[in-house]
Parts: C-alpha cells; sequence; structure tokens
C-alpha cells in the first residue's frame, strides 16, 4: 500500500455535496485515511468565477501513481465534471498532489502536484492532515512552504 495525497476542489453547485461525493468516488478505488477540513477559497487565475470548497484526503491505494490519476480523472467524469477553459469553473476537481516521496515527471502525471507549494487553497489542508510532509523536490515541510507563501 502506498500513501497519497489527493485535493479536491468545487466551485459549482453546491459545493461541499459535490466534496462529499468525490470522497464517496475515492472510496471505489482507494481507502480513504483521513480528509481535511473543507475551506471556502478564492480562485486562482481567472478571478471572474465562484469562490472554491478546497480540502486534502489522504488516501491508502495499491495503485500505481498512473493508474490512480486515471481512476481521479474517470471520476471527475462521473460526477459531471465538463471541461472548460484553463483554471475555470469546475463541479470538480480532483488532483493527484503526491504519491509516498515518488518525483515523477511524464506526459500525464507529475508528481508532486507542479504548482502546489504555491497554493494555500492544498498546503493549509495537508498541514491538518500531516504537518510533517516533506516536499520530495524541495525538500521542505508542508509548514516552511505555508510560511513562504506570500499574504498567507
Amino acid at each position: 500500500m502506498a500513501i497519497a495525497y489527493i485535493g479536491l476542489g468545487s466551485n459549482l453547485g453546491n459545493r461541499k455535496m459535490r466534496l462529499t461525493e468525490a470522497l464517496q468516488e475515492l472510496h471505489l478505488f482507494c481507502q480513504v485515511r483521513k480528509v481535511s477540513r473543507f475551506i471556502e477559497t478564492k480562485p486562482v487565475g481567472n478571478l471572474d468565477q465562484p469562490d472554491f470548497v478546497n480540502a486534502v484526503a489522504e488516501v491508502d491505494t495499491e495503485k500505481t501513481p498512473q493508474e490512480l490519476l486515471r481512476c481521479l480523472k474517470s471520476a471527475e467524469k462521473r460526477m459531471g465534471r465538463v471541461p472548460r477553459e484553463k483554471w475555470g469553473p469546475r463541479e470538480i476537481d480532483l488532483d493527484l498532489l503526491s504519491f509516498e516521496d515518488v518525483t515523477l515527471r511524464e506526459k500525464d502525471v507529475e508528481i508532486p502536484h507542479p504548482r502546489m507549494h504555491e497554493r494555500h487553497f492544498v498546503l493549509f489542508p495537508l498541514s491538518e492532515l500531516n504537518p510533517h510532509w516533506l516536499h520530495p523536490i524541495l525538500k521542505k515541510t508542508v509548514g516552511q512552504l505555508l510560511d513562504e507563501l506570500p499574504n498567507a
């Protein structure tokens, strides 16, 4: 079994209900160990859209990172995610943030998530679940990364 962290987000419809449904979807292909609080956050990139509700889940999985990512994308489709512009509104967003201490750069998979260290809406809930989590490339704890964010 491997431990992975999954970022969850929604800014369309009943956002909290969508995150709860997403957690149920995760149970279909991994074991959810812990879930952070749901937090309301401002959008990043395209600011002309509703606020998000975000969370992070810690999961156990027997899947490879590539298989887990495919499962996450399939779950998004089952939950009604519609393709839109980058950083636009979304029904549900499931991101593979990290997978053990694996670093991976492939066409469709980047681990750890390439922008997670820049995002309060990822780092804050991750710090609730594992305050000692260490970024495998930057060699900084989640707390150190949070401290380095502007206006955090």
